[in-house]
């Protein structure tokens, strides 16, 4: 097995080494990440430059450019042999919810997908405990099953982990995509020359976080798989905007 890994939090994130470490033996594992964090950059490609990829001590490579970038340039230019997989992560927080529209992490697995490869994205729900190890442990046992899971065409599955050591993992859950409320609002400072700046506010909790949705199976410490469609046309709408364009149209 020939594995692409690669992240939004950069080359030098303890996510992606505990990644890298905890697949060791799986097969041919090949590093290709952005030179800084990358948090929230989505789906978006580098167009109005060339980039630069650089080489790292510990075979790692690193580009200044985005998650998208970094597989994009992986699967269709760095290198000759073809991947089987892409793996992104291990992300340094959750990816729950909306987190998917505006995720790096999201965003580097569903590049791989786009590009025929199976993909993973893994995020660990970080508490402040900081344990890659057993996330890395879950992307291993998804890896090493038999018979890999057939998802068919631009689905990923998007992986968020608990922060607890393995064995106090209760289980596994296929979930869905919960929602967020509101992000807060914008959090305006003063710089030091006297202009006005703005950070971006934190995002909202869970609000449609029931049974069944990423937020409740990590808030009871189960491992949240969610399946994700890169198709976003809301099919259910398509009959009454249907009906409504033929009286547009008289």
């Amino acid at each position: 097995m020939r594995i692409l890994l690669s992240n939004d939090d950069g080359v030098y994130s303890p996510g992606l080494k505990a990644l890298f470490d905890g697949l060791q033996g799986l097969g041919s594992l090949d590093v290709v990440a952005p030179d800084r964090d990358h948090s929230g950059a989505s789906n978006a490609l580098t167009l109005n430059r060339p980039l630069t990829v650089d080489s790292h001590p510990n075979g790692f490579r690193s580009v200044d450019g985005t998650p998208s970038d970094c597989v994009h340039l992986a699967v269709n230019g760095l290198y000759h042999e073809p991947f089987d997989r892409v793996i992104s992560g291990i992300n340094t927080h959750a990816n729950l919810g909306d987190d998917v529209i505006y995720s790096g992490t999201v965003a580097a697995a569903t590049e791989g997908r786009n590009l025929g490869l199976p993909a993973i994205a893994v995020s660990l729900v970080n508490q402040g405990h900081f344990h890659y190890e057993t996330a890395a442990r879950v992307v291993r046992m998804m890896l090493e099953r038999d018979a890999p899971v057939s998802l068919g065409p631009r689905c990923i599955l998007n992986v968020n982990v608990p922060d607890v050591p393995w064995h106090e993992l209760a289980g596994f859950r296929v979930t869905r995509l919960g929602h967020r409320d509101r992000a807060e609002g914008a959090v305006p400072m003063t710089c030091p020359r006297g202009k006005e700046r703005y950070w971006i506010g934190a995002p909202g909790e869970g609000h449609d976080a029931g049974p069944g949705t990423d937020f409740h199976a990590v808030r009871e410490n189960y491992v949240s798989i969610t399946p994700v469609h890169v198709d976003m046309t809301r099919h259910e709408a398509l009959s009454s905007l249907r009906e409504w364009l033929d009286e547009v149209n008289g």
